[in-house]
């Protein structure tokens, strides 16, 4: 299994409402890319400076899956509303036995 791990921090403007959309966006690729076993998005509520906004948590059978995601149409969809509402983002990708 390949565990794909996101963390975004979004522009201050309309960021709860982007936060949202967002999200949904994202939950919304599950059953659209065929490749995707599963997703968590999450809302952060700490304070703390080092605080990032959002995580997402998507796991695939496979590197070739995840491969398969990141270009997928749906999915291209969503990373263009990302990249007009984030100022920046975080990425791990590893395999799990």
């Amino acid at each position: 299994m390949v565990v794909h791990i996101v963390l975004f921090k979004f522009k201050e403007e309309n960021k709860q409402p982007n936060m949202i959309q967002t999200k949904q966006m994202l939950e919304d690729l599950m059953g659209a890319v065929p490749s995707l076993t599963s997703i968590d998005v999450g809302l952060n509520f700490s304070k703390e400076e080092r605080a990032m906004d959002m995580s997402i948590i998507t796991t695939f059978a496979s590197k070739e899956g995840l491969e398969a995601y990141a270009v997928h149409p749906e999915h291209l969809k969503v990373v263009d509303f990302i990249k007009e509402v984030v100022e920046y983002s975080k990425v791990v990708d590893y395999e799990k036995a």
